[in-house]
């Protein structure tokens, strides 16, 4: 093997973007994080620029480059931050027009043809951990060459006028196998919540999804079949975050923590051996939200739980493959409250086939149920995913600007709705779901007022600016 020095990067000017803004969050780039690991311990050496918590703009990212003198750039992206991507990777090019530059991520997974027309030298598709590693080997021995890079699964690249499409490379079946991501490589003391410097610890536990929810671009990028890390290992990461970065605030960025309730348990079982003293939050479907777990997840610090509720009609749920029903929504909700663990809820607003009297009746039943927080995005049809196809056959997308597709802008109609309409019903949610005398009281009492007048202030900010 040939020492290869690689550079992984999130590119400058994302911070630029709405959906940035609007969150406040600097969360760490695991992804790029779980890559570096694994080259590293190949004997690689690596460095990770995450621009945008550094401040980096492009000329200060090329200065890194040029400073560093990397065999290889990686750049990772997604959909709405892909141009700034693109970007980087020409100026790399005119800067050094034979430094390989590797991209990966969920957009270009699927749109791999246009990486590859704006400076992208090889697309890694899907899981990237090991189509990464062989893929630096085969650059380390033999660079670009098209007939040696024919030999690394799950990539694309051109060979003249020729885009060449490997085979898929197998999912990771034992995530054990992967070594913990190389946080000791990311500026930790950077990462923030809403714009507040609260040191918070990111732990991906699971990946992968059976459902196949039209819109989600996880089943297609993940795969469809929940592959867990053991528990054991789970908390090795976090008790090794706990001591190292000191920290007792976890987030499991898992779209769903509560699959396998045996692995629940066993995590459960770690923390509690180890006398982890943390607090932390979780994602999970509704139709996974039973009350003794719960309480037991509550005991040992869980704090928060994100559910993905979507609409509040029967007839969408079914026809978006989220396989659950409206009442088990209404369950969850309860149990949570019950428990006393906060509880976010996402709703979705323009699916194609709704009306505006379908949207208000999801708005309603936010309210209905009542979570802690409300998160209203609009439906965007995400390339790779059965919506995007449906989109594209039937003409409904009119915005391609990927800027554009942060769920917080429409850019494509439905059968019966125009998109400005659905951007008005975005608004209108916000608005009736925070500004209830009822709920603000609420927030007072538990002093949170602060996060929602942050949320309506970013609310208004984009009404106004609209």
């Amino acid at each position: 093997m040939v020492a290869v020095r690689v550079l992984l990067a999130v590119p400058p000017g994302v911070e630029e973007l709405e959906i940035y803004k609007v969150t406040g969050i600097k969360a760490p780039p695991l992804g790029l994080a779980y890559i570096a690991a694994v080259l590293e311990r190949a004997g690689h050496t690596v460095k990770i620029v995450d621009s945008p918590t550094l401040g980096l703009d492009k000329s200060s990212f090329i200065n890194e480059v040029k400073t560093w003198s990397p065999d290889v750039v990686g750049l990772t992206s997604l959909t709405p931050t892909v141009y700034k991507a693109y970007e980087v990777a020409k100026l790399i090019k005119e800067y050094d027009k034979d430094l390989p530059v590797i991209m990966g991520g969920p957009h270009v997974t699927f749109m791999f043809e246009e990486a590859l027309r704006n400076g992208v030298d090889v697309v890694v598709r899907g899981e990237g951990e090991l189509t990464t590693l062989e893929l630096v080997n085969t650059i380390g021995k033999r660079g670009l060459d098209a007939k040696a890079l024919s030999g690394v699964q799950g990539i694309a690249y051109r060979d003249g006028d020729r885009v060449v499409v490997t085979p898929n490379r197998p999912l990771i079946q034992d995530l054990d196998t992967l070594p913990p991501p190389a946080r000791h490589l990311l500026p930790m003391e950077m990462y923030t919540v809403f714009g507040k410097p609260i040191r918070v610890a990111h732990v991906m536990a699971s990946r992968g999804c059976p459902y196949g929810c039209v819109f989600c671009i996880t089943s297609y990028f993940w795969g469809r079949r929940y592959r867990f890390k053991s528990a054991r290992l789970v908390a090795d990461e976090i008790e090794e975050i706990v001591h190292k970065y000191k920290t007792s605030i976890v987030v499991f960025t898992d779209d769903e923590l509560l699959m396998s309730k045996k692995f629940v348990n066993d995590l459960l079982d770690e923390i509690e051996k180890r006398k982890l003293d943390i607090s932390f939050s979780f994602g999970s479907r509704v139709d996974h939200v039973e009350r003794e777990t719960l309480r037991r997840l509550k005991k040992l610090g869980a704090t928060a739980i994100y559910l993905g509720v979507e609409s509040a009609s029967q007839e969408t749920l079914n026809k978006i493959n989220k396989r659950i029903t409206v009442e088990q929504a209404v369950k969850a909700f309860q149990v949570a409250k019950e428990v006393g663990i906060e509880a976010a809820g996402t709703f979705m607003l323009g699916f194609p086939w709704e009306t505006i009297d379908d949207m208000k009746k999801t708005v309603e039943f936010a309210i209905k149920i009542n979570p802690t927080y409300a998160q209203f995005t609009i439906v965007t049809p995400y390339p790779g995913t059965p919506l995007y196809q449906e989109a594209m056959r039937d003409g409904l997308i009119e915005d391609f600007n990927w800027e554009n597709w942060t769920t917080l802008r429409a850019v494509m109609r439905g059968y019966r709705f125009a998109r400005r309409e659905v951007q008005r019903m975005l608004q209108w949610a916000y608005v009736k779901f925070y500004a209830r005398a009822s709920y603000l009281l609420n927030m007072v009492r538990k002093k949170q007022i602060a996060i929602i007048l942050k949320a309506l202030k970013e609310a208004l900010n984009y009404v106004i600016s609209r």
